[in-house]
């Protein structure tokens, strides 16, 4: 059985922090979490809830006494700007005696990465998740309201990951032996089209959800209407449009470091049902 440590959550309140939180409580270790405004972080009792900044290491000083695990995301401060601090924030690692770290990969180099993995004295793992299953409350709110999904290329796959089985590598990572300097990437058990995604969510809501296949020219006409910056626009055609390989292909990685296969989609929807709700049963619920 795995000794019981303390581990330092940075980026706790977030999609992903959340659940290294929960999988490190489950696992019988102390917690302590950081956050800008600990009085809006509604974390599960026990958490030990601690304020400070990223983008000001000195803040991490007093977070980091007496923890043996430190879980750190490469974006800070409200503007979500990538993080230039990582050397400070592995000196001040070092010194407080942390043994393992874990940094969430943010979608291509950034300094604060690239700082841990020339990290020397301390073990480190990069955790590089899929598409969040996540995703997929962004349409929420037009299955909620007329019960239809509206996307391009609707053929495309994505091995999508529970968020749950990212924090569940990452607690493994934070509290046991043997992954050093290993670069995880992290999917679902099974490679999904938007269709086989809508079909789990109709499932899930109990009601069927219309697939609306969208061209190119009416996916730009939807995605600048809803405010996305041309810049994002562009790049969303390119990840739908020629979705890479590592983004489509299955991975064993949750199984092997956790011992138990990774989440189905399937799972997710059900556990997110009443945000795909239709209005008018949310409304009465």
């Amino acid at each position: 059985m795995t000794q019981k440590q303390k581990v330092l959550v940075t980026g706790a309140t977030g999609t992903v922090g959340r659940h290294v939180v929960a999988e490190l409580l489950a696992r019988g270790h102390e917690v302590r979490a950081l956050t800008r405004d600990a009085a809006k972080a509604a974390l599960p009792t026990g958490v030990e809830v601690v304020e400070g900044d990223l983008t000001e290491p000195e803040t991490l000083v007093p977070a980091l006494r007496g923890v043996t695990g430190l879980h750190l995301i490469t974006f800070g401060g409200a503007g979500f700007t990538p993080l230039e601090t990582g050397a400070r924030i592995l000196e001040s690692a070092r010194a407080a005696g942390v043994r393992r770290i874990t940094v969430l990969h943010g979608g291509g180099p950034t300094p604060l990465e690239n700082a841990v993995r020339a990290e020397t004295e301390v073990d480190w793992t990069v955790l590089m998740p899929v598409e969040f299953m996540a995703n997929a409350l962004e349409w929420a709110e037009g299955i909620a309201a007329a019960g239809e999904v509206r996307e391009p290329f609707v053929s495309r796959l994505s091995a999508m990951v529970h968020e749950a089985d990212i924090g569940a590598v990452a607690a493994v990572a934070l509290t046991e032996e043997g992954h050093s300097g290993q670069e995880y990437v992290i999917t679902g058990p099974r490679s999904l089209t938007v269709g086989d995604k809508v079909a789990a969510l109709a499932v899930a809501r109990g009601q069927d959800i219309r697939l609306v296949e969208l061209t190119e020219e009416q996916a730009v006409a939807q995605w600048r209407a809803s405010g996305l910056t041309e810049d994002v626009i562009s790049f969303l055609l390119e990840v739908y449009g020629n979705t890479p390989e590592v983004g489509r292909t299955v991975v064993d990685t949750v199984e092997k470091v956790t011992g138990r296969p990774a989440r189905t989609f399937g799972r997710w929807a059900a556990e997110h049902a009443d945000a795909f709700a239709p209005a008018s049963r949310a409304a009465t619920a």
